[in-house]
């Protein structure tokens, strides 16, 4: 898909296609099309989208492995994915889904959509990975009619103090270069209260439930909502 550029809906600006990953997105691509049933991920993108009914964005759509779980009561997803070869992998997982979804070049910072414009948007391991949390954050709450719903599935900081320091220092050396801007210490809960949302049920579990504790494995899946302005 050739890229043409964006303009924020709410500062007019440029958002050029800064996000260029071609090997993390290929090994991301493998690993989490086997994460679906080995991982028991599958099941969780199922819980995080059921239920969900008129317009939505999904932010950081990836290789479209949530298309598949979006309810028919979806009436049309926009699906913003920044890096190229994973938006083209979105695009083919699109053709395949029974609900409408456009998948768009965009970054999480400046998306490209009017204000107030959907009723419900998905953040699905994607908080660990932009480059500014809050402003990405203020550009969902900007695209939701008051009220709106958001859905998040996020991993981040987690495991005690010593796994803390071991999040920690990836984060300050090699695991974004080695992992397409990756986080491992960030906090979504909070940066969801910081940015205004009130927060809905969520639950912290465990990715893979069984075995290792990893620095990825800790995530929390929930809702919030756009205040009623």
């Amino acid at each position: 898909m050739p890229f043409n550029p964006i303009r924020s809906a709410r500062t007019g600006a440029v958002a050029p296609e800064a996000v260029h990953h071609p090997v993390f997105a290929r090994y991301y691509a493998r690993v989490s099309a086997g994460a679906e049933t080995r991982m028991g991920m599958g099941r969780v993108r199922e819980r995080l989208l059921t239920g969900l009914s008129g317009r939505v964005i999904e932010i950081g759509a990836g290789n479209g492995l949530n298309f598949a779980h979006y309810p028919g009561t979806v009436s049309e997803v926009v699906a913003i994915e920044p890096e190229r070869l994973l938006r083209q992998l979105a695009v083919e997982a699109a053709l395949r889904c029974e609900v409408p979804v456009d998948v768009v070049p965009g970054a999480a910072e400046a998306l490209p959509v009017k204000s107030e414009a959907y009723d419900a948007a998905v953040l699905s391991l994607v908080l660990c990975s932009v480059r500014d949390v809050r402003r990405a954050l203020a550009e969902v709450r900007r695209v939701l009619r008051p009220g709106g719903t958001v859905r998040f599935f996020e991993h981040g900081r987690g495991g005690g103090r010593l796994m803390g320091s071991v999040q920690r220092g990836l984060d300050a050396t090699v695991w974004p270069r080695l992992c397409g801007g990756c986080h491992v210490a960030r906090d979504p809960i909070g940066a969801l209260r910081e940015a205004g949302f009130a927060l809905g049920p969520y639950r912290r579990l465990l990715m893979p439930e069984r075995g290792p504790r990893l620095p990825t494995s800790y995530c929390v899946l929930g809702t919030a909502h756009r205040p009623l302005d």
